[in-house]
């Protein structure tokens, strides 16, 4: 209200202003009668009065026209301004505004792109260094638990399973029968105890492969285990051709796979192939342990679906066969890319 009262006054003034230019131009004239703007009636007031009223209201009529336009070109310009900050592809066509305010527009455009791109890659950044330093922090951890681990708990293990077995080698005949039983279940247990913690550094250790190749790492693990453990290691080991992630993930799995054979198997023999046919790497693994039933949940553990999700993450596909007291099977195939490949005419016996 107090706009449309301000241009119209504003306009009112300028209109008497222009009359009265006119008026001191004619004046003298012969065209220049002016009393007749005070002597004639119309309407029972003097013309003069009745043209000073027209030109009051036709002042309001363009004060509100030209509030009704500069409101129209406002919502023009905010849509203008909510389409630049909604999308960074908006048409020119949608902007009805002059080319000055157009350029302007365009420029703000951009510069809300760039800035927002910007952002989001400063915010990716963060997401990922983030992660980096967490996964760093875990691998630590890890190393301090298993170092820790390793001379405490697994030597004090060690130790008791040797003491047990000197006991049991050398007990009396004439301790009692259930004595002997005793302490031979003891000895077991401590035993067993002792694969589930080599089981345990063994998921603990670094994952990574430290610039070494998937067979030579595998390799550096099986003849550390082989001095570990009592139960016969076989294995066949070639070199393959996958890339550095797939090769990380691929001795993640070996390591989950031979895990859970230290934990849950009881396995007296173990056979691991690494070979390269028909454009696929093939990772198979093979115990004569307990087993377990197929499509038994409990059987089925979270150790066997890590693996499993592993190999589908590097475009592979597990398959895992387990028959009770027979043993298991976790064989692993993962596509080789063609220009990755090289001339093998060998076979799988």
């Amino acid at each position: 209200m107090t706009k449309l009262l301000a241009r119209t006054i504003s306009t009112f003034l300028f209109e008497i202003i222009i009359l009265a230019i006119i008026f001191f131009m004619l004046y003298g004239t012969k065209l220049s009668r002016w009393e007749m703007l005070w002597t004639s009636h119309y309407w029972n007031l003097p013309i003069a009065i009745l043209f000073v009223t027209l030109c009051f209201i036709f002042s309001i009529c363009i004060a509100t026209w030209s509030i009704f336009l500069t409101r129209q070109k406002e919502q023009q310009f905010e849509q203008a301004l909510q389409n630049v900050l909604k999308s960074d592809n908006v048409p020119q066509e949608t902007f009805d505004v002059n080319v000055s305010l157009q350029k302007s527009l365009t420029i703000t455009r951009e510069l809300i792109s760039t800035q927002r791109k910007s952002l989001q890659k400063l915010t990716n950044d963060k997401a990922v260094n983030q992660d980096q330093m967490i996964q760093e922090r875990i691998i630590q951890e890890r190393q301090r638990l298993a170092r820790e681990l390793h001379d405490s708990v697994s030597q004090q293990l060690f130790a008791a399973s040797m003491l047990l077995s000197t006991v049991n080698e050398t007990a009396s005949e004439d301790l009692p029968e259930h004595t002997k039983k005793t302490l031979l279940q003891t000895e077991q247990i401590v035993q067993q105890a002792q694969l589930e913690m080599r089981a345990l550094l063994l998921h603990l250790r670094p994952v990574a492969l430290k610039n070494k190749s998937i067979m030579q790492g595998l390799e550096d693990l099986l003849v550390e285990l082989q001095q570990k453990v009592t139960f016969k290691i076989q294995y066949r080991l070639e070199e393959v051709h996958l890339s550095k992630g797939a090769e990380d993930h691929l001795f993640r799995i070996a390591q989950e796979t031979l895990s859970n054979t230290l934990r849950h198997a009881k396995a007296t023999e173990l056979e691991l192939l690494l070979v390269e046919r028909n454009k696929r790497v093939i990772f198979r693994v093979r115990d004569n342990g307990v087993g377990f039933r197929m499509g038994n949940e409990k059987a089925g553990s979270y150790g066997l679906h890590n693996i499993e999700e592993r190999a589908v993450e590097i475009g592979g596909t597990c398959k895992i066969v387990s028959v009770p007291t027979q043993g298991t099977v976790v064989e692993v195939q993962i596509p080789v890319e063609k220009e990755t490949l090289k001339d093998d005419s060998n076979s799988i016996s």
